[in-house]
């Protein structure tokens, strides 16, 4: 879990792939508390134009600005295109929510370096690990 701690302690930035302006969507919730407890939001997703006051980008390779972390809301067959992009854009780390999970495409980005994380909601580990 040593991991885990210091990819959420050393983050800034959050791409959350798959982010809706549904409310009661789990990734909203999921990004509306990484933003109240400090972090900087990015949505990713072409159906959206702005998702909690956060001007949207249709795909990773569009984001403007460096990436911390790449945290995956969608099914676990859209996981090579994210990890690929995510090696693009040079993100530290991808996080693969709860019910999320590719060994393969994992394991292409352990081998470019990113830090991974799969099967695991941020916000429960991030209040788990909170002090």
């Amino acid at each position: 879990m040593a991991g885990i701690a210091e990819i959420l302690k050393s983050a800034r930035t959050i791409a959350v792939v798959g982010l809706s302006s549904k409310p009661w969507r789990p990734s909203y919730g999921v990004a509306e508390y990484l933003m109240r407890v400090g972090y900087r939001i990015i949505p990713v997703n072409p159906n959206e134009a702005e998702v909690l006051g956060q001007k949207a980008y249709p795909a990773l390779d569009a984001v403007p600005e460096r990436v911390d972390i790449v945290n995956v809301f969608r099914r676990s067959e859209f996981v090579p295109e994210v990890v690929e992009a995510a090696i693009r854009i040079g993100a530290r780390a991808i996080w693969l929510q709860e019910g999320v999970r590719h060994d393969e495409a994992a394991e292409r980005a352990r081998q470019a370096g990113l830090e991974v994380v799969q099967d695991r909601c941020i916000l429960k580990e991030h209040r788990r690990l909170a002090p």
